[in-house]
């Protein structure tokens, strides 16, 4: 069976942001890694949190998922397509693709 979500880059996310495009991302970090910075946008709720808070994440076309390195993000749209949710998107690479894509 195909993967319910797809992979997004950290570049094509940028690329988009700098266009102007409003994105609906969800970082699903720790409170501690946040703390040291989060993509402008973007809505935190730890991966741990999920269950009790997925109603706050609006149902649009696309959901991209951020992590550390995508492997929470991963077990996070898992999560989230089991809950019904379509469009998602993981980051890859997650926040440490981000920051070398930091140009």
């Amino acid at each position: 069976m195909a993967s319910a979500f797809g992979n997004i880059h950290p570049s094509e996310v940028k690329r988009r942001l700098m266009q102007g495009e409003k994105l609906n991302m969800i970082d699903v970090r720790e409170p501690e890694e946040v703390a040291a910075g989060m993509i402008p946008g973007a809505r935190h709720i730890p991966l741990g949190e999920l269950p009790f808070r997925h109603d706050e994440i609006p149902q649009t076309g696309e959901i991209i998922i951020i992590c550390r390195s995508g492997r929470r993000a991963d077990r996070a749209c898992e999560y989230l397509s089991a809950q019904g949710f379509r469009g998602l998107k993981n980051m890859t690479g997650g926040m440490l693709e981000w920051e070398k894509t930091a140009e």
